[in-house]
């Protein structure tokens, strides 16, 4: 609660400042609207992997942290010029203890934003805050809770997708967790090779694990002979599962191995005891977003705000834009080593 007499006092988190970061992580696990992608790490993730410059807000009421806003300043001649929180995560903005504590960060925000001549600011928010900004409908998220038994979390499954589930088990496929990201990258960057879009670096993958440690976690399905199939990089949240990157051979679709993978994951972290199920974010009316909705998953809009200062429409720098088309078609047909060459380069403005 903010009175006349309490201090506030908006600062900024400095790289390499361990006791601030401690702060920051320790409040943003006790936060109910944080994120795994509020975690202070993702600071030297996007500094040092991404080369952007980061603002990371975070405001004291009489010196104890009340909110915090990371903020990252993507700049490109491509894909335009933005403050925005978070690049390369799917959820953003203040994570806060009070509407006084989101206020004042975003306040700043703002200030900032325009001291930086950005054409827009934009704010990944789960729950919408401004009516009268305008708002990116085109990305929804997928979560659900996790039952308390194998069996229960199998027949929660629809009957359809069920089937699958068990097809990969009749497969005698098998999950594995890997102690490196190279089966991870080799499948990933096929993969998203063969959708005619650019892969993150190897480098970001391995930073990600070295940065978050137990809470980063890549599981591997194989078949019979050990190949592997499918593979899922997956991050963890106070109780919550998270599968964020994805990769499959091309006779995973065959075998069922998609499926199984998404099984084995939602039945370790059921014995593992976790709540929540997070499928993670999709475009309306894709085949991602088909898969997760024959899963059981009812899915939730995601609240994505602009503040406009030198454009008049949010920016569609996604693969759904007409005008990419043809840049889509050319990436499909370059070498995959060509491709995973110069594709951090350019996924690095995408944000």
């Amino acid at each position: 609660m903010f009175e006349s007499t309490s201090i506030l006092a908006i600062k900024r988190l400095n790289l390499g400042d361990d006791s601030s970061k401690k702060r920051w992580d320790d409040f943003v696990i006790s936060c109910k609207s944080a994120t795994f992608f509020h975690f202070a790490g993702w600071q030297n993730i996007i500094e040092n992997v991404f080369r952007h410059n980061t603002y990371y807000l975070y405001v004291e009421v009489n010196g104890v942290i009340e909110g915090v806003l990371p903020l990252a300043h993507v700049n490109s001649l491509l894909f335009g010029n933005a403050l925005t929180s978070l690049p390369f995560a799917v959820y953003g903005g203040c994570a806060a203890s009070s509407s006084f504590a989101t206020n004042a960060l975003e306040e700043e925000a703002k200030k900032i934003a325009v001291q930086l001549k950005v054409s827009h600011l934009e704010f990944r928010n789960i729950i919408r805050r401004h009516d009268d900004w305008p708002l990116q409908d085109l990305y929804v998220t997928f979560r659900k809770e996790i039952l308390g038994t194998e069996e229960a979390n199998l027949l929660a499954i629809p009957r359809k997708q069920r089937a699958m589930v068990r097809k990969g088990i009749k497969n005698n496929l098998q999950s594995e967790i890997d102690t490196d990201v190279d089966r991870f990258f080799a499948l990933y960057a096929d993969n998203v090779h063969r959708h005619g879009t650019p892969a993150m670096a190897k480098s970001y993958f391995q930073a990600l694990r070295k940065e978050f440690g137990a809470n980063c976690e890549i599981l591997t399905v194989v078949d019979s002979e050990g190949k592997a199939l499918s593979s899922v990089f997956s991050f963890y949240f106070r109780d919550e599962v998270l599968p964020y990157y994805a990769g499959d051979d091309v006779s995973a679709r065959d075998l069922a191995a998609n499926d199984f993978k998404y099984w084995e994951l939602m039945r370790r972290a059921c014995e593992r005891g976790l709540k929540i199920f997070d499928y993670g974010r999709s475009k309306n009316n894709t085949g991602s977003f088909a898969f997760k909705k024959n899963w059981g998953f009812v899915p939730i809009p995601l609240n994505y705000e602009y503040c406009l200062y030198k454009i008049g429409t949010i920016p569609q720098n996604n693969p759904s834009n007409t005008k990419y088309k043809l840049l889509i078609n050319v990436w499909r047909r370059m070498p995959i080593s060509l491709a995973n060459a110069i594709g951090p380069l350019v996924v690095r403005n995408l944000g």
